[in-house]
């Protein structure tokens, strides 16, 4: 139920994006900070949260993010304005990281030993389902009723999270001595982080920003990040413990998300412009290419978890890497007039991948790590995720920039589909280097060890 209500909160509000603009006397670039806001709580809050929940219990977080979600939707719904839209997604976000920093440790740890695999293949299959239902829903609803219901939908699903886990909650064992104490400053310092970090990547609010102010807040970002980790060595109780990082399974599999989501992000933001405005298909037919990741994610996050439990992370994850080397490999030959079945193809390789990929990658992150900090790891993984996001998009604008520029000749040129051969060959020369990164993220992939998953000692 968590995984889902955030997949259709994150997927559903997208569509509706114009609607809304219109619908409340606003243009799209003030709209989409309704966006920004959101992802800025979940790639903020994630890791407090997380860690929140390994110090005094996840159920009351997981519980109460459901509460906020359920009332904050309620509130978007009736929302007068663009303003306080944006208010209230900003508090929609912050529900969903408490939702999300709890579902997959809880998951987890509601199964036998040894099923790690099995309890994130369910997650991955929830949250994924939440990602492909959530356009359809999204835009059925808007046509048949109004905007307001894509955020009144939510209600019913948030209500029944709050009764199922206030039905289910189990008491937190009690802990022999003093709980450990908040870092109240590294927490307050991480969510400045991941905030300029954020506003820095995302292509809306730098335009937003302006070149000038974005290089301040890059000098700033510098001095935090420092500062940020001066602190946590010296923290008692740290808010990111850096010694997790020793984890030899735990290091190398953040490294191999943060490569393959970051790859996979550029993709399908890319994708979309050859498809529509290079090869003139339809938006429908685009709509349903763009399906085949998603269905091919959902059917095989689930063989991936059972397997991932017999011989380990490493072969699944690195099976997962291999069938998006292939979705890359494939792009390298994208033409002007290439068959709609090459970008299809592409999607299901990525689909494939993701399928095999993220379960055992997940389960590893989350159960290599002492058991006391297996919600700290949960927030590593939502972070990782929303930061590759942005990175995708920002280095995928940069390279097709600097790449067109090349094969237009036009030293100012703006990349553009109208010139469809040097717009290509740009997009060649960018599935290049995914492909370049991917070798890494085999690399880290098979350097992560093991072949079962074990929580390290907290020593």
């Amino acid at each position: 139920m968590g995984q889902f209500i955030t997949g259709v909160a994150t997927r559903i509000f997208i569509v509706s994006l114009p609607t809304l603009a219109s619908a409340l006397h606003t243009d799209i670039l003030a709209i989409s900070w309704a966006l920004i806001v959101y992802q800025l709580a979940g790639i903020s809050l994630s890791v407090v949260f997380g860690r929140l929940g390994d110090i005094h219990g996840r159920y009351w977080i997981y519980g109460i993010g459901f509460a906020v979600m359920t009332v904050s939707s309620l509130a978007c719904g009736l929302a007068p304005n663009a303003l306080l839209l944006i208010l209230f997604r900003l508090v929609q976000g912050l529900g969903a990281a408490m939702i999300s920093s709890a579902t997959r440790v809880l998951a987890m740890e509601a199964m036998p030993e040894g099923s790690e695999g099995r309890a994130n293949g369910y997650m991955t299959m929830g949250f994924h389902s939440g990602l492909l239902l959530g356009p359809p829903l999204g835009g059925l609803v808007i046509d048949l009723v109004s905007w307001r219901w894509i955020f009144f939908l939510l209600v019913p699903m948030g209500l029944t999270g709050v009764v199922l886990t206030v039905m289910r909650a189990r008491r937190r064992p009690a802990v022999a001595g003093r709980a450990p104490s908040i870092d109240y400053l590294g927490a307050a310092l991480l969510i400045v982080l991941t905030v300029l970090l954020t506003l820095l990547l995302d292509r809306r609010s730098a335009q937003t920003l302006g070149a000038e102010r974005s290089g301040v807040m890059a000098l700033v970002f510098v001095a935090t990040l420092l500062g940020f980790l001066a602190h946590e060595r010296r923290a008692v109780s740290p808010v990111v413990n850096l010694t997790l990082f020793r984890i030899r399974m735990f290091s190398f599999s953040i490294l191999s998300l943060l490569l393959i989501a970051t790859t996979t992000s550029l993709l399908g933001f890319l994708m979309p412009f050859y498809i529509q405005d290079v090869l003139h298909f339809s938006p429908s037919l685009m709509g349903l290419i763009f399906l085949s990741a998603p269905i091919f994610t959902i059917g095989l996050a689930s063989v991936s978890g059972q397997l991932t439990d017999r011989v380990g992370p490493r072969a699944p994850a690195s099976l997962g890497v291999l069938a998006t080397m292939a979705a890359f490999a494939i792009g390298l030959f994208l033409r002007v007039d290439s068959h709609w079945l090459l970008p299809a193809t592409m999607m299901a390789l990525v689909g494939v991948g993701s399928g095999f990929f993220n379960t055992p990658n997940q389960a590893a992150i989350i159960g290599s790590v002492p058991r006391e900090y297996r919600g700290f790891a949960t927030g590593m993984v939502q972070t990782i995720f929303g930061i590759s996001a942005l990175l995708g998009i920002s280095l995928g604008g940069v390279l097709l920039t600097f790449a067109f520029r090349y094969f237009s000749g036009v030293a100012d040129a703006t990349p553009s589909a109208a010139e469809p051969r040097a717009f290509v060959a740009a997009m060649n020369v960018i599935y290049f280097a995914c492909l370049t990164l991917m070798l890494v993220a085999l690399g880290a992939s098979f350097m992560r060890g093991g072949t079962r998953i074990e929580a390290a000692s907290s020593s």
